[in-house]
């Protein structure tokens, strides 16, 4: 879109003011989520979005993204920038308003915005409250306005200066800056005092970049991290918008024929989607509303997936597919193997989402337009395409066909009573506690480890399922297969939250799933490949919060009469360094079995002293890609991932 050069068209009488900022600093989880990590990132992803609108809008054509030494992060843009004139009946400059009062901005009516992805128009006042410092600069008519805040407060009055005493060339060294004539700036320093984890993830936040240089393509987004030993430079720039994303979420998966794409407006909605088949079983949708990736979907996937399901089931009869008039193929069946990104842009105002920070779209309408536009557009893409068609339906087909074997053998076990309960698998050493919620449940690589897990357990809350030896790799195993897979059946059975179609996460017998293998190369691959079983079978229990690894101590270091455990290198150093003036020994554990159960109570078991790590799949996209790309059938991404990470291999040899 083409910038305009008018910024008459957004001033003060644009601005809406709703409510003041005192509750935020109170309860910020109300405004951004939470205030650990997650709710870090969603500050610069408001600081981001507002950038991000300026494009939407039609004037940014860059975004500028830094993570700095000092621990703030700068964004800038090069839009209209923030009014700086007064608004109407209050007395002061736009640009105060919205940086220091809740819900006022351009996003409420006031015909600035028509799409934007702002946390409902609140995002750079929430931001301001919860840092110990912001500033901001605004370029405006060739002249340059700047304030500084605490904590929300501001500091200056907004002050207008020469463009040469900009901060930016302080910050930022890029000769597009120096032609830019409008634009916001904003630095922000997260309070530490609120925030649990206060450092910025580089990953994290170029995902979020990435994503949205997808979504909104031709615009250029440029990334800078300047912190001591985390120097990187990244611009993203895609032409090709979600076709782009698509053939991205594909690679290594053996695409099986062209990226379909659909493009249409309609009732005021814009409606865009692409998908693609791959040779996999493993579906991967990601969907957005405006820019706002929506993680838990809503009604526009809904839309979607229901005219998949159907288009593909009208052209199977209409080609003779179909053998009986009872066949059909489900949506589960038309997800084998997609992968697909579904965008819609629509007015801001109109958006109803479910949850503060977006996850799902709610608004009903959305869904039969979404649709008919699928509908539509795929119809005509298989009667244009006929051979790419037929790929798609035996694929579908195919797909049911493992369904109903696979609900065969799931049917067989269940005749046992084996999925309900009745039976509980013979290695498994129940709790006493029938509570999910404080029942905890302990899967231990081998005999020897389950025996000294199974008596240093409190038998009150935790229990204990013994696995035998190497387990299935399930990236690309169908459920009658791993239903087959004995270990995997019994663990299953003992979750009693059921497997596929009929997984019903209200029957789960234990909120901590606890992976405890030995801390070598054997473990580390058993890790991997359970790991793998949930995220691709079971991912319900990663979204709960439900899934840990267990931090076993890797030594055992005795000095005279004392024993202490260090679980790192860098924790037996500090041990040896405070306490190794006299004779001492080290022992490196190997595996669970080398301690007794005492030992293994004290250091890996025990509430009070052990260290759990928490699964966590905040990242869907590069999630899949590395799963795919270590557990697939492709060798090369996988020798070249081993041969660019060797170096950082910790062999213990």
């Amino acid at each position: 879109m083409p910038k305009s050069s008018k910024t008459s068209e957004y001033t003060a009488k644009n601005i809406q003011v709703l409510e003041g900022l005192e509750p935020v600093r109170k309860r910020p989880a109300m405004y951004i989520g939470s205030i650990d990590s997650v709710g870090l990132h969603e500050t610069i992803r408001e600081i981001i979005d507002n950038a991000v609108d300026e494009s939407l809008a039609g004037h940014a054509q860059n975004v500028w993204v830094v993570l700095n030494a000092d621990g703030s992060a700068t964004v800038v843009d090069d839009g209209r920038g923030i009014p700086v004139d007064k608004v109407p009946g209050y007395g002061k400059s736009a640009l105060e308003i919205v940086m220091t009062k809740l819900h006022a901005g351009g996003k409420f009516g006031g015909g600035a915005y028509k799409v934007s992805g702002g946390l409902h128009g609140v995002g750079s006042s929430v931001v301001n409250a919860l840092s110990k410092k912001m500033w901001v600069e605004i370029r405006r008519d060739g002249k340059l306005y700047r304030q500084e805040y605490e904590k929300g407060t501001p500091k200056t009055d907004v002050r207008s200066m020469p463009i040469s005493e900009s901060r930016l060339p302080e910050i930022i060294d890029d000769s597009r800056l120096k032609t830019v004539k409008s634009g916001t700036a904003a630095t922000f320093y997260p309070d530490d005092s609120i925030f649990t984890e206060p450092e910025f993830d580089n990953h994290m936040v170029l995902k979020l970049i990435r994503e949205r240089a997808y979504i909104v393509s031709k615009l250029y987004f440029h990334f800078y991290d300047k912190r001591p030993g985390k120097e990187k430079e990244v611009h993203l720039y895609f032409e090709g918008g979600i076709i782009s994303l698509v053939k991205k979420l594909s690679e290594g998966k053996g695409p099986i024929h062209l990226p379909i794409y659909i493009n249409q407006e309609q009732d005021g909605v814009l409606v865009e989607a692409a998908l693609q088949y791959n040779e996999g079983i493993i579906e991967n949708l990601e969907s957005f509303v405006n820019v706002i990736n929506t993680v838990n979907g809503g009604t526009h996937v809904t839309g979607f997936r229901m005219a998949l399901t159907r288009v593909i089931n009208d052209y199977g009869k209409k080609v003779g597919a179909f053998k009986g008039d009872g066949d059909s193929i489900t949506g589960d069946d038309t997800r084998e193997g997609l992968t697909a990104v579904i965008a819609i842009r629509m007015e801001q105002n109109k958006i109803q989402f479910e949850g503060q920070t977006k996850g799902k779209l709610g608004n009903s309408e959305v869904q039969p337009l979404v649709q008919a536009v699928v509908k539509e557009g795929l119809e005509t893409w298989f009667e244009e395409n006929p051979s790419d068609a037929r790929i798609i339906l035996n694929k579908a087909y195919l797909a049911a066909k493992a369904r109903l074997a696979a609900r065969a053998a799931k049917e067989a076990i269940l005749r046992k009573g084996a999925f309900e309960g009745g039976s509980l698998p013979g290695k498994l050493a129940d709790c006493q506690e029938k509570d999910p919620e404080v029942s905890e449940l302990y899967i231990v690589e081998g005999d020897s480890a389950g025996g000294s897990a199974k008596q240093g357990r409190d038998r009150k809350f935790q229990a204990v399922l013994p696995l035998g030896g190497k387990i299935l790799n399930t990236e690309r195993a169908r459920l009658d297969k791993i239903v087959e897979f004995e270990s995997l059946k019994d663990m299953i059975i003992a979750l009693g939250a059921g497997i596929g179609e009929t997984t019903n996460m209200e029957k789960i017998r234990y909120h901590r799933i606890i992976i405890m293998t030995d801390a070598d190369v054997d473990g580390e691959h058993i890790e991997t490949l359970l790991l793998t079983f949930f995220y691709r079978h079971l991912k319900e229990i990663i979204d709960a919060g439900y899934l840990y690894i267990a931090q076993p101590p890797l030594y055992k270091i005795q000095i005279g009469k004392e024993s202490y455990y260090a679980y790192s290198d860098t924790e037996r150093d500090k041990v040896l360094k405070e306490h190794g003036n006299g004779h001492y020994s080290i022992q490196r554990y190997k595996g669970l079995g080398e301690m007794n159960p005492e030992q293994l109570w004290e250091t890996t078991m025990n509430p009070k002293n052990r260290i759990l790590k928490k699964i966590t799949a905040s990242d869907a996209e590069e999630a899949d890609r590395v799963f795919t790309m270590l557990m697939g059938e492709e060798v090369p991404p996988r020798k070249h991932f081993i041969q660019e990470n060797a170096k950082m291999a910790n062999l213990d040899i």
